[in-house]
């Protein structure tokens, strides 16, 4: 199976181009002088009959309109049937009870706008001339939503799936951890769906949820652009006004959570990761009114707000252990929210991580920033501030956020003007009110065989957790061998196990076809993988576009010469490609390693299940193997890249073929990559110029 994963390893870097977006540096600091203010035109307000709300601005520059509608909720608590909000969310927008869902899409698309409703809020974009006819559909969607029992079943198996995929997902896992461990799960923050709960939800409480809470009474609708206000007026008033009113809904706030008495880690095994996610967390009372907001939002930026922070400095600048090391905190009105700052690096550096991550919390605690320092940070947050003022959806939030947060009518133009007048001191302080450093947990979701015994040398008690929060004992990390066992037997018995040293010799070719599954892929490609021995190989990777195959990716090799072809540029193999292709033995590598190659190092969980790992050293290049003690069939694979990084490869799915049982799922956890196979043959007849 070692073909198949070089064949996995090669497309990953062209399906990760798919999924790339360039993001901007913003920056550059604006020129010293007086601080600026941002002036943001009043909205001019009015009140439907069922209660909505409206705010209007005016804006003549360009010949377009945006319309941002949201649902003025307290969080809301769906205990058992968790998931009920997601599921109604993504039916909406699926049609109404007059357009079916293709006709909306297709004449949203031909006006040239854009529509959207969820279950908190929706949006609408336009250009001036077909502003009536965009209003129609957006009020319509948010109106008489077309909600059928067909649908219901298909978002629910799309959300299990969508689980499923999150079983082994490193930053789903120190997620949903997070939230469930600081706010409790019972709490609006910290509740989350599983697959249980996804059972719970019939498609009457879609239903009756959308009764209860899509309702008009507390609803704002923000206009900005190219109307005006006494013809928008009207249209809203002609469009929404139909909607009737409801019950007022009494849901209780949100109540913030107690910190832990005293900082403690929090562990959650994964088998799997070659990473640890690292999350110091505690939660913080911070509102938008309170005095030291702005002092509190710096003291975020100078800890942990870009690549100028200090976390980023010491975790990749200065030790190279990750690819950036942030912080947030957040605000809410109802002042219930985290402060958190989080890495994810290499598990031997794991312990190592925390302390520096703890000392740089400290360290904006107890330090007075440097001045220069300081001013910096004003200038980068605050051109990044002046730059998001230019959005409309900025303009938007800014409006709706002055009336929910009962700010003052000047707090945006005065913007600037609070940021500067921050004083280290403020900062200082504000970091020691709100980074409760001796009342925090640190998250750690990791390889404990790797992690653990390093992580209880830092010097903080550490509880146990499984993927959702639950506490559990400390999981046993390495079992004992049992004796007379060697890497060699472990490999013998698994080649029993897929079909035995005879059945495998007695395979000459293999054909493979499989689904490659990566999440934000436009599509799904297709992969063919041909084999024949001795080591002649070839590696398609085509996608089915508009009833033609489409060749993205192409890896040949005949025995004697080999090239990689992508996007239409053909690379012959250079000498160390070639080499290693000529090393490569069989299609099953097992059957050709000796037992000076392999070492028996321990028994390790894999996907909390047990199984021996193998070191396999050949021409002084080491991976590991993982086999199941159980069964014997391998369960994951480490190697190391050009650059050093460990790739885990998981399989899974076992069936047979013929006489022998061949994985038909393969995963790569860090891209995120699924390999579904399909079909395969073996001692299928090739030809030489196949390859």
């Amino acid at each position: 199976m070692k073909k198949m994963k070089k064949i996995i390893l090669i497309i990953t870097a062209l399906i990760f181009t798919l999924n790339i977006n360039a993001q901007l540096d913003r920056s550059v600091m604006p020129t010293g002088g007086p601080s600026p203010k941002i002036k943001l035109d009043k909205p001019k307000e009015f009140k439907l009959k069922n209660g909505i709300k409206v705010l209007v601005v005016e804006n003549h520059k360009l010949p377009r309109v945006n319309y941002s509608l949201r649902f003025d909720r307290k969080p809301i608590v769906e205990g058992e049937k968790a998931g009920v909000i997601s599921l109604l969310g993504s039916m909406l927008g699926n049609g109404t009870t007059s357009i079916s869902k293709d006709e909306f899409n297709e004449e949203v698309d031909f006006l040239g706008a854009s529509v959207n409703v969820g279950f908190g809020s929706g949006f609408a974009f336009t250009l001036t001339k077909n502003n009536e006819r965009v209003l129609d559909l957006f009020s319509d969607a948010v109106i008489n939503p077309l909600l059928t029992e067909e649908e219901f079943e298909k978002e629910k198996e799309k959300l299990i799936e969508g689980l499923k995929s999150q079983k082994k997902d490193i930053d789903a896992i120190s997620g949903r951890v997070g939230d469930a461990l600081s706010y409790g799960k019972n709490h609006a923050y910290g509740e989350f769906i599983t697959e249980q709960t996804i059972d719970n939800i019939s498609f009457q409480d879609i239903l009756d949820y959308h009764a209860k809470y899509f309702i008009p009474n507390n609803v704002y609708i923000v206009v900005i652009g190219d109307v005006n206000y006494k013809n928008v007026k009207s249209l809203i008033s002609e469009k929404f006004g139909t909607w009737k009113k409801g019950k007022n809904i009494d849901d209780p706030e949100p109540v913030l959570t107690e910190n832990v008495a005293l900082t403690e880690i929090n562990f959650v095994d994964l088998p799997t990761a070659t990473q640890s996610a690292i999350q110091v967390t505690n939660n913080v009372d911070l509102k938008m009114t309170d005095e030291d907001y702005f002092a509190a939002l710096l003291a975020n930026q100078i800890l942990g707000g870009g690549s100028e922070g200090y976390l980023f400095k010491n975790l990749r600048d200065d030790n190279a252990w990750t690819y950036g090391s942030y912080s947030r905190i957040g605000s809410s009105r109802y002042g219930v929210s985290r402060f958190t700052a989080e890495a994810k690096v290499r598990n031997m550096v794991t312990d190592s991580a925390v302390t520096e991550i703890v000392k740089e919390i400290q360290r904006v605690r107890t330090e007075s920033v440097d001045p220069q320092r300081l001013k910096d940070v004003k200038a980068t947050y605050l051109g990044n501030f002046i730059f998001s003022t230019e959005r409309a959806s900025t303009v938007a939030s800014f409006a709706l956020g002055q009336i929910l947060n009962d700010l003052p009518d000047d707090y945006y133009e005065t913007f600037i003007e609070n940021i500067n007048k921050v004083t280290a001191q403020d900062v200082k302080k504000a970091a020691s009110k709100y980074f409760k450093i001796g009342n925090t947990r640190i998250i750690v979701v990791g390889r404990g065989s790797e992690v653990v015994e390093n992580l209880e040398k830092v010097g903080f008690p550490i509880n146990y957790f499984d993927k959702f929060a639950n506490p559990i004992a400390k999981p046993i990390f390495n079992k004992p061998i049992p004796e007379g066992l060697t890497g060699f037997g472990v490999i013998n018995n698994y080649i029993n196990a897929i079909g035995g040293r005879q059945n495998l010799e007695s395979v000459n070719t293999l054909v493979m076809k499989a689904d490659l599954i990566t999440p934000g892929a436009p599509f799904v490609p297709t992969a063919i993988i041909r084999q024949k021995l001795p080591n002649k190989s070839s590696f398609l990777i085509e996608a089915n576009m508009q009833g033609q195959k489409i060749t993205l990716s192409k890896t040949t090799f005949n025995g004697e010469r080999g090239y990689n072809e992508a996007q239409g540029q053909r690379r012959d193999f250079e000498e160390d490609q070639l080499n290693e292709s000529m090393k490569t033995k069989g299609i099953f590598e097992e059957l050709y390693y000796t037992e000076d190659q392999l070492e028996l190092v321990s028994i390790n969980s894999v996907n909390y299940e047990d199984a021996y790992k193998v070191k396999v050293t050949i021409d002084g290049k080491v991976s590991h193997r993982y086999y199941s003690v159980e069964n014997g069939l391998l369960l994951s694979t480490e190697d190391t890249d050009d650059n050093n990084n460990v790739v885990t490869t998981n399989f899974g799915d076992y069936q047979p073929v013929e006489n022998i049982k061949l994985p038909f799922y393969t995963e790569i956890p860090a891209q995120k990559l699924e390999f579904k196979t399909t079909s395969a043959e073996l001692n299928k007849e090739l030809k030489d110029s196949s390859f």
